[in-house]
């Protein structure tokens, strides 16, 4: 039995094939480890979508004691594998569900005992990764057939491709079996689901709540452009066991930006999708990520960003400063932006956000939410999270990790709990 590590940078996607390298590991009868320096052998499943991820995903794969074997997968080896040369294996995206074979294969022979010695009726965690079987990311989806200007995605992962619904269903029960609260559905274009199968994502939904005892499903990041509205009856079929949280991915909310970067809509499309959902499901929270500093922003288009990030009232954002990947459109475009400007509107984005973030939460004060509790901090208070994305925390002696319970929320992030 070997020791095994992995270190996951990047997205939920990232997260959710992580788990089941790990799983796949475990089936074959080896350890899985939190701390690198106790390991056989690391795997580094990278990222490339910044220059900063790109940067630490290489930093990460070196060995971090004697004699270790080093494994590199991700977007980022898949772009640049020339950044891991000194690596014991590359493993491109394309095979990396067979990862954990694909390194027994290779190593089973070299001093690691990487065999296929497990006891048979030894069954593992399903998500070995997962803190305590609380919530897992599922993959659903990969690829994407859009041309962002901005984004390698598309030439690391290349096009969209849904994952079978039954093989889904399958893995969500799993899930449910073994204790886990909430699936989040996750891919680079998880909007996209079906369209390459004649359906869309709220049948997989559908599928999915129906044919599962899963507590709770929430969705990743989606496109506005697919949100559809027929979608919004489910909220009301399934209740809280539909997280009401969306995560549309606006970018930018000056229109000219928006062209620049080939996105598929302008800021008043975005805003009818969202009051579309504010409309049909109540005190649903809505969350997106912009990009600052993108090649050519003025400080108009900066300021339009920021009216318009204002004016949606966003319950939480994922801010990145622009960063030029080669091989992007984006990166040959005029008029970059310079790193000092790039850092201040960043400054100016991150204080509206946090604004709107804080009047969503004060919005949710005396509210009766249904709160997963997760884990205790390291300030010694449980943290929970309400279907709907507000953060909370209580005393861990008047609730257990991984149950979901009634709670108020109060106003100095704290809950009272129904009995």
């Amino acid at each position: 039995m070997a020791k095994i590590h992995l270190q996951t940078l990047g997205c939920r996607l990232n997260q959710a094939e992580s788990e089941r390298i790990a799983r796949g590991f475990r089936l074959a009868g080896h350890e899985i480890v939190p701390e690198a320096d106790e390991a056989d052998l690391k795997v580094i499943n990278t990222c490339t979508v910044t220059k900063n991820a790109g940067d630490e995903s290489r930093r990460a794969a070196r060995p971090t004691v004697a004699g270790q074997k080093m494994v590199v997968t991700g977007c980022h080896s898949e772009m640049h594998p020339e950044d891991f040369a000194k690596a014991d294996l590359v493993v491109p995206n394309a095979d990396k569900e067979e990862l954990a074979a694909l390194v027994i294969e290779r190593f089973g022979t070299d001093g690691l005992a990487l065999g296929m010695d497990h006891t048979p009726n030894a069954e593992p965690a399903v998500y070995p990764l997962a803190i305590k079987n609380t919530r897992a990311f599922v993959k659903i989806q990969d690829g994407c057939n859009l041309r962002c200007t901005f984004c390698l995605t598309t030439m690391a992962r290349g096009v969209s491709r849904s994952r079978p619904a039954d093989e889904i269903v399958k893995e969500i029960q799993d899930l449910a079996d073994h204790g886990c609260q909430e699936a989040v559905l996750t891919g680079v274009h998880a909007g996209s689901y079906g369209l390459d199968i004649h359906q869309d994502l709220g049948w997989l939904i559908d599928q999915l709540l129906s044919r599962t005892t899963i507590p709770r499903i929430r969705l990743s990041s989606l496109e506005p452009w697919n949100f559809r509205d027929h979608w919004t009856p489910l909220w009301d079929t399934y209740g809280h066991r539909l997280c009401r949280h969306l995560h549309m991915s606006l970018q930018s909310g000056s229109r000219s930006v928006l062209k620049r970067m080939a996105r598929c809509y302008d800021p008043e499309t975005f805003m009818e999708k969202v009051q579309v959902a504010r409309d049909a499901i109540p005190e649903i929270a809505i969350t997106t990520d912009i990009i600052c500093g993108f090649p050519g922003e003025t400080e108009e288009e900066h300021q339009a960003s920021i009216d318009f990030v204002h004016d949606m009232a966003f319950a939480g954002a994922h801010i990145f400063t622009y960063s030029a990947r080669p091989g992007t459109l984006a990166a040959n475009l005029p008029d970059q932006i310079e790193t000092k400007i790039k850092k201040t509107r960043f400054l100016e984005m991150k204080s509206t956000v946090n604004k709107t973030e804080a009047a969503f939460q004060k919005s949710q004060y005396g509210h009766l939410l249904p709160v997963l509790w997760e884990q205790v901090e390291r300030d010694g208070q449980l943290s929970g999270l309400t279907d709907n994305f507000v953060r909370v925390k209580i005393c861990p002696t008047l609730a257990a990790p991984n149950t979901i319970t009634l709670a108020t929320l109060r106003e100095d992030g704290s809950a009272t709990i129904e009995k």
